[in-house]
């Protein structure tokens, strides 16, 4: 047993109150000499303090723009005239024998994108009609084709393009990046979550989770609608000076087990205190999009009071113009299956896409215009891609849908330090495999870290005797984007 637990089993009241009075006293001490408003300053062990990357960084911040359920590729930015000539027909057997789809057996017809596509941009990028505002931000565009990744089903695909494995308990990229940067803004977190219409993702809070990392860096999942952190509110009568006194009552204490035992989670525990008193005067001022020009909120399509995606759009570059590290945006309903309306990659798609693309194109212009895009890293996408055949359960219907593909699929980057009006890998012409620089999920990963300023391999955590690292023991960056 450690001594100092073993020194408590054997301690009076009397000893207890003897050892301690020092400690009150202080707390006393610091009640009398001033009652004020004000954190607590941070100590130096403050696990969230600025520190530096391990080569000069492109990007200072990353807006991570997740699609949830991950959308149809070839109906947005993969354009396949030869799909499209050939749809209706049965699939080659070499291309689906031997494999398993999450919905489909048996030899599914092939189905080419009923979208109107066309070249956009100096660079000449591909894209469909679904996503005309993104037609005018062509040349800001890194269009990854040959996208791939090991999982066909929504949780585990997005664990693994997140935290590096299919399984819950790894921390997420957020994570890593605040571990490794700490946060710029020590009245905001450096690692903010914002998840449209109040649904969590496939992979739940794991996504955004800190896993064997300190909880101090799991993602703070903000709200444009009501409180803007859940719980950060003082309770009714409850006054600041009254959450100061006792904040620093816990804190006097906290002290003292930390230095005592030593863990690591005493001393995250001090920082999550402390930083919760802060947000509460930081956050709903960050939040407030009504504090914008109305020109600013009708380009993103925002509504002040809404959970909607174009209002996260706009938060984002709010909250990395005042230092937040690593914002993760969190949109549900991108399973285009085909199993109702609302999936069908006709008018579901374009329904879908109108709440998704003018707040990303307004996002781009937004940051450009402030002097941010060049060092804010944009990454755009789902966790895998959709099949270039129809849906089994639905292919008698005349709902159109696609299935679940994890060999090829798109990611979008934009800003960073990335090349911006290029296309990136390629795959073949009917969309079923990847033909020219493969781009896994480790190497995106690779690559994100890279441009923050990380050898993805030095960037390492000690958990149960062996270091752990976001691309487990994968990973290369793709330097064939990068400006």
């Amino acid at each position: 047993m450690h001594p100092y637990l073993s020194s408590l089993q054997h301690s009076t009241r009397r000893h207890f109150l003897r050892d301690s009075a020092g400690g009150l006293g202080a707390i006393a001490l610091s009640s009398l000499l001033g009652r004020n408003a004000h954190a607590a300053p941070l100590s130096a062990t403050n696990p969230l303090a600025v520190r530096s990357p391990h080569f000069a960084a492109k990007a200072k911040r990353v807006i991570y723009l997740h699609l949830t359920g991950s959308p149809p590729n070839l109906d947005l930015f993969d354009y396949k005239p030869e799909l499209v000539k050939r749809d209706g027909q049965n699939c080659p057997d070499e291309f689906v024998k031997g494999k398993k789809f999450a919905f489909t057996a048996g030899t599914p017809k092939l189905m080419g994108s009923p979208r109107t596509w066309a070249r956009y941009g100096q660079g000449g990028q591909w894209l469909s009609d679904a996503i005309p505002h993104l037609h005018t931000v062509a040349d800001d565009l890194c269009v990854i084709h040959s996208m791939n990744t090991d999982q066909f089903n929504h949780a585990p695909a997005e664990l693994l393009l997140l935290t590096g494995s299919p399984r819950p308990g790894r921390p997420s990229l957020g994570s890593w990046v605040t571990y490794g940067l700490g946060t710029e803004n020590q009245n905001l977190p450096g690692f903010v979550v914002l998840i449209s219409s109040g649904v969590q993702p496939n992979g739940g809070k794991n996504s955004y989770g800190s896993g064997f990392h300190p909880s101090v860096f799991q993602g703070v999942q903000c709200r444009s609608k009501g409180d803007p952190v859940l719980y950060a509110s003082d309770p009714a009568g409850f006054t600041r000076d009254l959450r100061r006194e006792s904040l620093d009552a816990l804190q006097a204490l906290n002290e003292i087990q930390a230095n005592a035992l030593g863990h690591p989670e005493t001393r995250t525990r001090i920082a999550q205190y402390e930083l919760a008193y802060r947000m509460q005067m930081s956050v709903p001022e960050v939040m407030d999009i009504t504090r914008e020009k109305p020109e600013t909120i009708a380009a993103y399509g925002a509504q002040p009071g809404e959970s909607s995606f174009a209002n996260n759009c706009l938060l984002a570059r709010r909250l990395v113009e005042q230092g937040v590290r690593f914002v993760q945006l969190f949109d549900w309903g991108w399973d285009f299956h085909g199993t109702s309306e609302k999936e069908d990659i006709r008018g579901g798609l374009t329904k879908k896409c109108a709440t998704m693309d003018q707040p990303v194109a307004a996002l781009i212009n937004d940051l450009r215009q402030r002097g941010l895009l060049d060092d804010t890293l944009i990454v755009l996408g789902g966790e895998f891609g959709r099949t270039p055949f129809r849906e089994g359960r639905t292919a008698a219907g005349q709902v159109l849908g696609r299935d679940h593909y994890p060999d090829c699929y798109t990611m979008v980057l934009a800003g960073g330090g990335v090349k911006g009006g290029v296309s990136y890998g390629e795959t073949d012409e009917l969309g079923f495999n990847v033909t020219k620089d493969k781009v896994h999920v480790h190497d995106l990963q690779a690559t994100i870290l890279h441009q923050l300023g990380f050898n993805h391999e030095r960037l390492t955590y000690r958990f149960e005797g062996r270091d752990y690292r976001l691309t487990d023991v994968h990973g290369s960056v793709v330097k064939g984007i990068l400006s």
